[in-house]
């Protein structure tokens, strides 16, 4: 299982990004996928994640209001759009894969993460 994350840079304060989540070895559809992030000498937080099949999502209190996690099935990628962005955004980001279905906001229950994807927000 490979997870391919992309789509990071340097933005200002206010301005948007949108982070990609290529999956390949498995298909994202049957699986949770989540979005986390951290910062250098802080655990890794919570961002959001997509249930398998429906597609319900669920995002952490810090970000609910300004992301998006989307799912496009024929391309097996997962998506995090960000608006509003806000300077303590700033973190690497790591896409993440899971078959658990109860403690989704944790990362311990994902067995596959993505690489990360440098996201830096300027005042």
């Amino acid at each position: 299982v490979q997870l391919q994350a992309s789509g990071g840079g340097l933005v200002q304060a206010g301005e948007s990004l949108k982070l990609s989540c290529a999956a390949s070895g498995r298909t994202v559809s049957n699986y949770v996928m989540s979005w986390f992030r951290q910062v250098p000498g802080k655990e890794r937080e919570f961002v959001a994640f997509i249930r398998r099949n429906v597609g319900s999502t669920y995002y952490g209190d810090s970000v609910k209001g300004r992301f998006t996690i989307s799912r496009d099935n024929a391309k097996n990628t997962v998506y995090l759009q960000m608006n509003s962005l806000k300077p303590e955004d700033t973190a690497v980001y790591y896409c993440a894969l899971s078959s658990a279905v109860s403690g989704l906001s944790g990362s311990s229950v994902y067995a596959y993460w993505g690489q990360g994807t440098q996201v830096t927000v300027s005042s």
